[in-house]
């Protein structure tokens, strides 16, 4: 009996070795085949829309507004006078959290920005955003209205 049992366990792993060697068949393999197909959009963005440039682009009397505005709504209460940081970040550096393209930066005063800039696209029309906007632009350029000394 014993002989028997220890035959049919050899038999048996046999058999199971054997198995797992042979090649799958030629339907099993095409159906366990990997398939590349599209099956929709890919997640996340892939390409982004031009940004919009500013439409009173390096116009003297925006500048100049836009340096009258930025007294007027008391932007020089958190970046300070010229701009240069307090309570706010500056805004003459070239270091821009959000961007410092025009769009970006028109962005960062109408919808505001956590850790204390607030919205301001409900209360400033966008032709004075726009002029806020050509004058942080002018910063530091030698056409910025009233620059520091």
């Amino acid at each position: 009996m014993k002989i028997a049992i220890i035959s049919g366990g050899v038999l048996l792993a046999a058999f199971a070795t054997a198995s797992c060697t042979t090649q799958p068949s030629s339907a099993v393999a095409a159906a366990t085949a990997p398939v590349s197909m599209a099956v929709g959009p890919v997640p996340g963005v892939t390409s982004q829309p031009p940004l919009p440039q500013n439409p009173l682009g390096n116009n003297e009397v925006a500048r100049t507004e836009g340096r009258r505005l930025f007294n007027q709504f008391n932007c020089s209460g958190c970046h300070g006078g010229h701009a240069g940081g307090g309570m706010g970040p500056s805004l003459r550096d070239n270091v821009w959290l959000y961007g410092g393209k025009d769009a970006q930066i028109y962005a960062s005063i109408a919808q505001g920005r956590g850790k204390g800039m607030p919205t301001w696209g409900a209360k400033i029309p966008e032709q004075e955003i726009w002029q806020l906007v050509a004058y942080i632009k002018s910063m530091r350029t030698p056409d910025e209205p009233e620059p520091p000394e």
